[in-house]
């Protein structure tokens, strides 16, 4: 298992390396004229814009701000959504009539992106940082649900008419018997909670950018709006590593400590 996972590194590694020759080839070729180094900025000036993001950040205002702000709206976003998705699918175990509304509610805001509710919620609410919130929950909630309602439906049914036996209520049975038995699709939705959340905040933040609680969403339109592409690529390079970071440095551990570990899954 550990050679696997050295082997897979090693191929990822290799495949980083030949992607970054080929932009950096691109890059002095100068294919594109007069236009090549905004369109394709070499790799120093990538790296050097990317220290810059972090010694000056923008406008007087540090870069370590602008993802501190869009990270406390993404964890803000994720706790309220995943907590609804938790209590609304709950309910639904209890209340037949409620999982049948709740289904066809979760099928529906499912396929509603997040952007195309910008302008119902702008009007509503107005531009605010709660907005943007929303936006996480709207993103998070719904497939988030999804999966625990399709885990509870996967429950083998001697497992709740094992706790219905032994005297369980409807809080028990779901906290005892519904969500370990549905860890799996617990921790799958989560994943995919957080790819969407992390990519609705960004999409919220480059088209609305609030300057009271300015998002790396909003820092990216900044860069762009003043032609530096090097530090806009620099910028993109973060939110790629945040992502990673969480990936790798969270949720998977999460998954190998659960349902891996309890044999769920391979």
């Amino acid at each position: 298992m550990k050679k696997e996972k050295l082997q897979s590194c090693f191929v990822q590694l290799v495949f980083v390396a030949a992607v970054a020759s080929v932009w950096e080839a691109t890059a002095r070729a100068h294919i594109f004229g007069a236009r090549s180094e905004l369109i394709f900025p070499t790799l120093e000036a990538i790296g050097s814009a990317f220290v810059k993001n972090f010694a000056s950040g923008y406008a007087g205002v540090s870069f370590w701000i602008y993802i501190l702000n869009s990270m406390k709206l993404l964890l803000l976003g994720l706790v309220l959504g995943i907590a609804g998705a938790v209590l609304f699918s709950g309910l639904s175990v209890a209340s037949r009539v409620f999982y049948y509304i709740y289904n066809l509610v979760v099928s529906v805001f499912d396929l509603i992106p997040g952007v195309a509710l910008l302008p119902v919620i702008i009007i509503l609410f107005g531009i605010r940082p709660s907005v943007i919130v929303f936006l996480v929950v709207h993103a998070v909630i719904w497939p988030m649900s999804r999966n625990i309602l399709d885990g509870f439906a996967a429950i083998p049914r001697i497992y709740v008419e094992a706790g219905k036996n032994i005297g369980l209520n409807q809080l028990e049975l779901l906290t005892g018997v519904y969500i370990p038995a549905a860890t799996s699709y617990l921790v799958s939705g989560l994943k995919v909670s957080w790819a969407r959340a992390w990519r609705g905040l960004i999409s919220a933040e480059m088209i609305f950018g609030i300057a009271s609680c300015p998002g790396i969403g909003l820092y990216i339109n900044q860069m762009r709006t003043n032609m530096k592409n090097a530090e806009m690529y620099a910028t993109l390079i973060v939110i790629v590593l945040i992502g990673v970071l969480v990936q790798y440095g969270i949720l998977e551990p999460i998954e190998t400590h659960t349902v891996k570990k309890w044999g769920m899954t391979k």
